[in-house]
């Protein structure tokens, strides 16, 4: 994957969770993946070979064929709780939080 280029995220906290906004112009839905694995979530993508670029001898090529950047999310999520959407070039993920741990405090009887 192409380190030079890094998908731009905006992510905003809510009541519920976190929005991580992921820009990704250019890509079709099918060509992005998003995996969730040891507490990192990570987003890539690569561009297929294209019809439209069959047969054409580029001079140069800056624009990115694979992108790719992690988030750490924690270890308490699982896939199933996080969710993605696509549309016009913007990938949302909703993070819901983590539930906080039982934190009430237990007296222990000295016997």
């Amino acid at each position: 994957f192409d380190d030079q280029y890094t998908l731009r995220t905006n992510i905003k906290e809510t009541n519920e969770g976190y929005e991580l906004e992921v820009e990704m112009p250019g890509y079709k839905k099918d060509e992005i993946k998003v995996s969730l694995d040891d507490g990192y979530l990570t987003v890539s993508a690569k561009k297929e070979n294209r019809e439209e670029d069959n047969g054409k001898h580029y001079l140069r090529k800056e624009i990115t064929e694979s992108c790719q950047r992690s988030y750490y999310v924690g270890t308490e999520l699982s896939q199933e709780q996080i969710t993605a959407k696509y549309d016009n070039g913007m990938l949302v993920l909703t993070i819901p939080k983590a539930q906080p741990k039982n934190t009430q405090s237990h007296f222990i009887e000295i016997a």
